[in-house]
């Protein structure tokens, strides 16, 4: 009983029986198959497979280098910032607006000075972060966790006296002298260069005064000298220099206190620097100043501490009587050592993208850049194991099938009859059918012809064992005939 083949084998056979070359029955099975074709340049679902275990590292790198990174710094912080109607007071509200402006919130906590700021500062519960302090109030040594951001502005020492004129602390043994309210840094500069002088013991009095009380007391001529630690353009400042029978020190021995406290620095007032009209001082006064000076826990957010170094180039970078533009922020001696932000402040200016960008942007990009630059350069590697994987992912899919062919030419050896024959055909047929319906991209079709042409040479060997068994079936029959 006849069999029916494929629509293609049966052209293959009807070839081999009107004794056609299979080279010339090209167009014949371009007929019998047709089937329509995607142009595929690449592979989607194999290209995305390929990029999975990169995409699952990146998240994975992400995710750590996020783990260790500095996080994003605080939106608020706290500033000792002294009394409200002194000079810290003035200069913390222009701190706090310039943050304010940038996005972060300035508390400020007012203290009766100094010597309270940096007590605040030091203490971990107080909740302060940063703080106004004069240099010489505190050192390195009993305040581990703290660090300079920078000196702001002179704080000059100021001596006024009544009496015969005299040319340095010495000349004030044995007087009444008004050095300074408790936990001010006036008093406890005056203390000290008091005692370098050996005129802190009786008969000298000292009486813990200070601000307008003091003031009206040496007006008054109820105390001989005063010291006060101001910048020259303070009120009370204004008012002594100006009264009859008061006198200002100048420091003969200036250079001296220099050396002994190296927190000071030896500046000079000019003549009728403060009123031209009335020639005051009347002659140049040297001054021995120690400096404000923005101090701040050693934590402090490094994009914070940039923030705050910033402010204070806008707030105290002008000129003043005792400075000239862009001498302030500097990197003076405060008894602290300068943070690491700070060095870099002022060798270098603010960090590049805080000169272009609003902070927040500029922090977001620096905090991102710190992540994915070490994270690229993981990934660069690793990004070249995506075409390997990518091209023996996409042949797998047409080479796996060559185990079935192998195994058809396997059986074809053991010499089949003719129905295994017909179903090795049809199953080369389904390979066919099947591995030509496998999505390739252009750049790999050779890969899919070259298998096809493997399933054609194998398809060949079985018709034309078909051909032979059918020959030899025929002869058989006929010798049968013939016989009979």
């Amino acid at each position: 009983m006849p069999v029916e083949l494929p629509a293609r084998c049966a052209i293959r056979v009807r070839a081999y029986n009107h004794g056609q070359m299979p080279e010339k029955i090209t167009a014949k099975l371009a007929a019998a198959s047709r089937r329509k074709f995607r142009i595929r340049f690449f592979n989607r679902r194999e290209l995305a497979i390929a990029f999975l275990p990169l995409c699952v590292f990146f998240v994975l790198a992400i995710g750590v280098a996020f783990y260790f990174v500095q996080p994003a710094p605080p939106k608020k912080i706290v500033m000792a910032s002294g009394k409200q109607e002194g000079r810290y007071g003035y200069y913390a509200k222009l701190y706090q607006a310039f943050l304010a402006k940038n996005g972060v919130t300035l508390e400020l906590h007012p203290s009766s000075g100094a010597i309270e700021n940096l007590a605040l500062v030091m203490d971990p519960v107080s909740g302060v972060d940063v703080a106004f302090v004069q240099s010489g109030t505190g050192f390195s040594a009993n305040a581990p966790n703290l660090v300079s951001l920078g000196s702001l502005y002179f704080e000059p020492l100021w001596v006024f006296y009544r009496g015969k004129p005299i040319t340095d602390l010495d000349g004030l043994r044995g007087r009444r002298i008004a050095v300074g309210v408790e936990e001010s840094g006036t008093r406890a500069l005056a203390l000290q260069t008091l005692a370098m002088n050996g005129t802190v013991m009786p008969p000298t009095k000292l009486i813990p005064l200070g601000g307008k009380e003091a003031v009206e007391q040496l007006v008054t001529g109820k105390l001989d000298a005063m010291m006060v630690v101001a910048p020259p353009d303070s009120g009370q400042i204004e008012r002594l220099v100006s009264t009859p029978g008061i006198h200002l020190l100048s420091f003969d021995r200036a250079d001296a206190y220099t050396r002994l406290f190296p927190f000071l620095t030896r500046v000079t007032l000019p003549q009728g620097v403060l009123s031209l009209a009335t020639n005051t001082p009347a002659h140049e006064v040297v001054l021995v100043s120690p400096t404000a000076n923005l101090i701040a826990r050693e934590d402090l957010h490094p994009a914070l501490a940039y923030l705050l170094m910033r402010a204070a180039t806008e707030i105290h970078g002008e000129a003043g009587l005792l400075d000239r533009q862009g001498e302030f922020p500097a990197p003076l001696d405060a008894g602290f050592p300068l943070s690491e932000q700070a060095k870099r402040y002022y060798k270098s200016g603010p960090p590049f993208l805080q000169r272009y960008l609003p902070f927040w942007a500029a922090n977001l990009i620096d905090r991102l850049w710190v992540v994915i630059v070490p994270v690229i350069a993981v990934m660069i590697p690793l990004i070249k194991l995506v075409p390997p994987i990518y091209r023996w992912r996409v042949r797998s899919r047409i080479y796996r099938w060559y185990a079935r062919l192998k195994e058809i030419e396997l059986q074809l050896e053991e010499n089949p009859g003719f129905v295994r024959l017909e179903d090795m055909l049809q199953r080369l047929e389904n390979i066919d059918n099947a591995v030509n319906k496998i999505p390739t991209p252009l750049a790999y079709s050779e890969n899919l012809y070259s298998f096809r042409q493997h399933v054609d040479l194998v398809q060949q060997r079985v018709i034309a064992r078909m051909a032979r068994v059918k020959h030899e079936d025929q002869v058989e029959v006929n010798t049968v005939a013939g016989a009979t």
